[in-house]
């Protein structure tokens, strides 16, 4: 009555009507059962989401895009990979000797609800084969293997996969991949070792993934390749479970360095170890069953005195391993959710922005198809005014904007400009003593002769000609290149479109640069009319005369006179007239380059970009009028309607994923 009293008073008639010897046996019974109910209703709130979660992204097709959280086992050839493989998912797998596994094997288990279940689907390239019994799949793998990789001893990279739905299965997700070969054999490809690691690689680098490495108790683990490779890939061992096969094969006497291994003191590794013992090749001979198998592996680890121990550890035996790798599964996708989640919302994020580069293709009607040109042309238009203003769409920048390679352009100008100033000032002293002695008149010391100043003004004018209008051919070549660019982002996939653009780009290019150089011309014509208003040439002159007559103190002698009060200069007759001509073309010379600083940008600017773009706009609308070649005009690249379907359905199954992990959360 005591005891009870100690439990659920569900369980009061139970024990009461039973035998006092009973009830302890009753009690563990009941209590048992309550643990797996409990067990069960957290595997279905708690684990199995998560699993179900992964497989619902892969049957999305996420795993095009981007990596999901998997198992991958590796381990060298005859490692006892594909015993492990069907203890954990009931079927046989194709065996034999040299490379067996061709194709990376994607193996999903799901655990059915109802006994007695089993369901097998078998996907590869765009084949999907249903499959109603185990003894199927070694077959059918072998022939699709045939179909992947070729009939011989190559391997592909393409995935094979296998869906089962049984009663005697873990949750799971397994990726097989080929055992690691050191030498060809036979007809082999020399390279094959290469290609099997190649392949591995791309999978075990992932941070997604947790790699199984399988070794045999019987060999040095130190040497194992499988276990190297994934060291290499994860130092620290946090992404790689160890996983010893064939313990019945080791010398006796040496299992306590096998134990010593499991027990993580050899080589270690952050997940550690697990042991199991698998059908050996007299079993499969024998036609012992896998559940046979399971029974046989755990009397073995029983009855072994070293062995033991792992087995109470729970770090032996096939089911033992199933449960750990669906923890270690089911905690790896909880703790790679985050990052998941992330990467699906950058990719759905450039995924939309390509798709909107794209653009949404070419309608079927007449009505639509005008419409559809109108807009490019319309949008083609605007896009060019941006450009010519300085603010064309970021995605058609290559490199600076177009704006900003013109103003360097005009600074180049402005320096240029600058540079010859300067040049001609150095000059000057001995070009004016030079005119002074062939065509100086009846004018006295210190009055210049305007015809020599004129002459001299012309013939420094006339240099800047040809800079000028080199700097417009660089201009108009910049703003061509980005018209280009512009028509590239708006026509993007229409051949014929672009080409039209690309004519009347070339043409208008031309004619423009054409009218713009005779306007240059025209300038430096107007520049030989030497003028310039009066107010501002007397405030550049007496300025630049204050200038240099502050540096010419050292020149000048002075004679004072006491009686008078005041300061006589006087210069020598040559200098005095040398020092009032150079005033006066430093204050010209200054004000016309000044001029033709601005005048020149101006010119160029007007033809080059508001024109020229305004005219390709005009010249491109008139297409609409050719309506009999609307649909050559609209003619789509193949490869752009490929690649608008490829984006749209990305873009539908990272939504729908972002969907499911919303929900999920």
């Amino acid at each position: 009555m005591l005891i009870g009293c100690c439990v659920h008073p569900a369980l009061h008639l139970v024990i009461s009507d039973s035998p006092a010897s009973a009830v302890p046996t009753i009690i563990d019974q009941i209590l048992c059962q309550r643990m797996e109910t409990m067990f069960y209703n957290c595997y279905e709130e708690k684990i199995r989401p998560c699993i179900d979660l992964i497989d619902s992204l892969r049957k999305l097709g996420v795993d095009k895009d981007l990596n999901l959280p998997a198992i991958v086992v590796i381990g060298d050839q005859s490692s006892g990979k594909s015993s492990v493989l069907e203890a954990l998912s009931g079927v046989s797998l194709p065996r034999g000797s040299g490379i067996v596994t061709r194709c990376p094997l994607e193996m999903k288990l799901k655990k059915a609800k109802d006994g007695n279940v089993w369901k097998g689907k078998l996907t590869y390239g765009h084949c999907e084969l249903d499959l109603t019994d185990p003894s199927e799949v070694e077959d059918e793998i072998r022939a699709a293997q045939n179909v992947m990789a070729g009939e011989g001893l190559g391997i592909s990279h393409e995935l094979i996969s296998l869906q089962i739905e049984s009663s005697n299965v873990p949750d799971l997700t397994l990726i097989d991949l080929p055992g690691i070969a050191r030498v060809a054999v036979g007809k082999q490809p020399a390279d094959i070792g290469d290609q099997i690691k190649r392949l591995i690689t791309s999978f075990i680098r992932r941070q997604e993934t947790i790699n199984l490495v399988v070794v045999p108790c019987n060999v040095d683990i130190a040497t194992t390749e499988a276990l190297k490779m994934a060291q290499q890939v994860d130092p620290s061992g946090e992404r790689t479970l160890g996983i010893l096969t064939k313990p019945d094969l080791v010398d006796k006497g040496t299992e306590g360095n096998v134990v010593d291994i499991v027990q993580n003191l050899v080589v270690e590794l952050e997940k550690g170890y697990m042991i199991v013992k698998c059908r050996g090749q007299q079993e499969i001979n024998d036609q012992l069953t896998l559940n046979e198998a399971i029974e046989n592996e755990r009397r073995f680890f029983e009855d072994h005195k070293d062995y033991r121990p792992l087995l109470d550890d729970k770090k032996a035996t096939i089911p033992c391993l199933a449960d750990r790798l669906t923890a270690e599964l089911v905690a790896h996708i909880i703790q790679t959710l985050p990052e998941l989640t992330k990467e699906i919302e950058e990719k759905l994020s450039a995924t939309t922005k390509e798709l909107e580069i794209c653009g949404e293709g070419v309608p079927d009607t007449v009505h639509d198809k005008m419409t559809f040109l109108i807009k490019k042309l319309s949008d083609f238009g605007q896009n060019l005014r941006s450009l010519s203003s300085g603010e064309e769409p970021d995605d058609c920048i290559k490199e600076e904007r177009c704006y900003a390679k013109v103003r360097n352009e005009f600074e180049n100008w402005k320096d240029h400009l600058d540079r010859v100033k300067y040049q001609f000032y150095g000059v000057m002293r001995n070009k004016v003593m030079e005119y002074e002695k062939a065509y100086r008149g009846r004018e006295l010391p210190g009055f210049i002769n305007y015809k020599t100043f004129e002459t001299i003004v012309k013939q420094q004018i006339v240099k800047l000609q040809l800079p000028a209008i080199q700097t417009l051919k660089k201009i108009t070549e910049i703003v061509r290149d980005a018209f280009l660019d512009v028509a590239a982002y708006n026509f993007k996939g229409l051949p014929n479109l672009m080409r039209s653009a690309k004519i009347r780009t070339e043409d208008l290019r031309k004619q423009q640069e054409s009218q713009a150089e005779i306007q240059l011309q025209i300038q430096f014509k107007i520049e030989n009319v030497v003028y310039s208003q009066d107010s501002i040439y007397g405030q550049k002159l007496t300025k630049a005369k204050s200038i240099s007559e502050e540096g010419s103190d050292q020149d000048v002698k002075s004679l004072k006179s006491k009686k008078l009060g005041f300061t006589i200069q006087s210069m020598p007759n040559d200098k005095a007239t040398i020092h009032e001509m150079t005033a006066h073309l430093k204050t010209y010379y200054k004000i016309a380059t000044e001029r033709l600083a601005n005048q020149v940008p101006l010119i160029i600017g007007y033809y080059i970009l508001q024109e020229f773009a305004t005219k390709l706009h005009v010249e491109m609308l008139q297409l609409i009028q050719e309506k009999d070649q609307i649909d050559e005009y609209l003619h789509e690249e193949v490869d752009v309607a490929d690649k608008r379907k490829m984006l749209r359905n990305r873009q539908q199954r990272l939504a729908q994923a972002h969907d499911h992990l919303s929900k999920f959360y």
